[in-house]
Order: C-alpha cells, then sequence, then structure tokens
C-alpha cells in the first residue's frame, strides 16, 4: 500500500514530457484555488463553437447558486487552435494542450468510440495526471455538465477520489456502483498518482474502450494494490439524463449523457438551465412544485441508435 503524502511543487518532468505540457504548470497555479485545486474541462472546436456546450458549460456558473465564484478557477484545456482562440474569447483561464507527434484533427466532432475519439479521452487522462504530479488536486467536468449549485460541499475528506455515478445503489462506499469518469474529484498524492498510471495502462489491456468502462473494470484492482479511496457522488445531487434525482432543490450538476450527438445535448442542457431559472423565480414556498422537463431530444435519439 503507498504512503499517503502530497507530491511537492513542482515535479518537472524529461524533455518530452515539458514539450507536451510546456505551460500548463503556470496555467494551472494561476487558476487553482486556495488549497491548490483546480476545476478542469477539455473542449474542442465544436464544443467550443458560439452556441455551443462551453458557452452553456459557463452560463451555468453565473446562474447557479453559489457557482459564480467558482468559475475564476475554471481552467479549460483546449484541444485545438480553433478551441483555444473561441475559449480566449469568453473566458478567463484557457490553455492550449500540443500533443507533441500526435497528427489528430481535434478540431471536428468526435464520434463515440471512434479512434480520434479515443485519442481525446485517453490523452485527457495524461493531462490529469501530470496536474496530479504538479501537486494540484482537480475536479474534472465533461463540458456537457451544467453546475447549478457548488459540488465541492459533497466531497469528503476522506476519499482519494470522488465520482459521479451512472448507476447507484444507494452507498457511497459500495465499488459495485457504476461510475462516470466525466465527474470526478481527486487529490493529488501518491495512490492518485499510480491510480492514473495503471488507469491508462489498462488502454492495451482493454482495447477499443474509452476510459469510463476501463477505470470500472480496474477499480478493484486499484483499491486492492493502491490502497485507493474511492466514493461515489448520489445522482440525487450529481446527476445526468442517465439517472437523476427530480428534486431541483437537491440537484447540484447535470450531465448530458446517455445522449447521442451535440445538438440534442444543448437542447436539453437549454432546457435543465430553463427549468433551474424558472425554479429560481418562484418564491421559496412554492419551489417544491418545480419539474424538470423531459430531456426530449436526448431520449428521442437514445430510441433512435
Amino acid at each position: 500500500m503507498l504512503m499517503d503524502h502530497t507530491i511537492c511543487m513542482p515535479c518537472q518532468g524529461g524533455k518530452e514530457e515539458s514539450a507536451e505540457f510546456r505551460g500548463l504548470a503556470a496555467a494551472v497555479a494561476r487558476a487553482a484555488m486556495d488549497d491548490r485545486t483546480v476545476i478542469i474541462t477539455c473542449v474542442n472546436q465544436a464544443w467550443a463553437a458560439p452556441g455551443s456546450l462551453l458557452d452553456l458549460f459557463l452560463e451555468s456558473f453565473r446562474i447557479g447558486d453559489g457557482t459564480a465564484r467558482l468559475l475564476p478557477h475554471v481552467l479549460v484545456v483546449a484541444m485545438d487552435p480553433g478551441a483555444h482562440a473561441r475559449c480566449l474569447a469568453v473566458h478567463r483561464h484557457c490553455y492550449h494542450y500540443i500533443i507533441p507527434g500526435l497528427n489528430i484533427d481535434f478540431a471536428a466532432h468526435k464520434y463515440f468510440l471512434s479512434k480520434d475519439y479515443l485519442e481525446l479521452v485517453w490523452s485527457k487522462l495524461k493531462l490529469q495526471r501530470r496536474i496530479l504530479e504538479l501537486g494540484y488536486g482537480f475536479l474534472f467536468t465533461d463540458v456537457d455538465i451544467v453546475w447549478l449549485r457548488d459540488p465541492f460541499k459533497h466531497v469528503t475528506a476522506y476519499a482519494d477520489m470522488t465520482v459521479s455515478s451512472d448507476v447507484y445503489f444507494g452507498d457511497p462506499d459500495n465499488l459495485g456502483n457504476f461510475p462516470n469518469t466525466g465527474f470526478f474529484h481527486v487529490k493529488p498524492n501518491a495512490r492518485t498518482i499510480a491510480m492514473t498510471k495503471l488507469w491508462h495502462g489498462g488502454r492495451g489491456k482493454y482495447p477499443g474502450a474509452n476510459e469510463q468502462p476501463v477505470f470500472n473494470m480496474m477499480k478493484k484492482q486499484m483499491v486492492a494494490e493502491l490502497g485507493l479511496r474511492v466514493q461515489y457522488l448520489n445522482p440525487a445531487y450529481v446527476g445526468g439524463f442517465c439517472s437523476y434525482g427530480k428534486d431541483l432543490g437537491k440537484i447540484v450538476t447535470m450531465h448530458a449523457n446517455c445522449c447521442v450527438g451535440i445538438g440534442n445535448k444543448i437542447r436539453d442542457l437549454k432546457g435543465v438551465l430553463g427549468d433551474w431559472r424558472n425554479y429560481t423565480r418562484m418564491p421559496p414556498w412554492e419551489r417544491h412544485r418545480a419539474k424538470w422537463t423531459v430531456p426530449g431530444a436526448c431520449i428521442r435519439a437514445e430510441k433512435q441508435v
């Protein structure tokens, strides 16, 4: 079992790693909170375009309850020059992640489990590990998630990794819960760095899979071998279209998962923000009557797949 200690700042790698992550340490330092935690999301040009997912993501912070103060601590990682330019136009902290030697156009929309899609999601894991090596914790959030309340209130001091869940059996410590790695918090220590290395190494063991099912298949090994402390977030608070609580008085974030297509995600996330605005306009004694609009575009898309 690995010792629990925070990694010292800054850990500089070799020449190749320095080229891949040039400027990352400075970008993270500018965005980090006082406790050395940063919120990170990744976008390509399709997701960052005007009216696309990045705009909805940032808007949610502005209209959420207690979330505007978190916006200065969001680092948007752009995977291509177009996404980076768009980020600089709308947000304070942007980082262009250039992967040396990888000749892939990250700008276009990536179809789920396509070769380019897999390169994108596995590249995110490498960047997350580097942030941990620099001595920072992070809360990673997919950009198709809207933030309505502060999720840090649901992250326990005990856990090395706190992760959202698509299938939740009522116990945050139950390893049988199904993780959704589109939203997870990680503390920087030797266990979590070892976890990201083991996790990334699983790509070769499970070819053709993205990072989420690989984590699910390896989580028990990580707990047993590394002593990793994992807890799951209740979907009643950290929800998504796969499984979410009906109570707008509890909801913290909403993820457009179980949904195919950017257009469908955008339409239904706009509906979520509309529901939230209606809820916040209600007198407090009427809010218990508020209900979610059914994510119809995503449901229709799922039925057609």
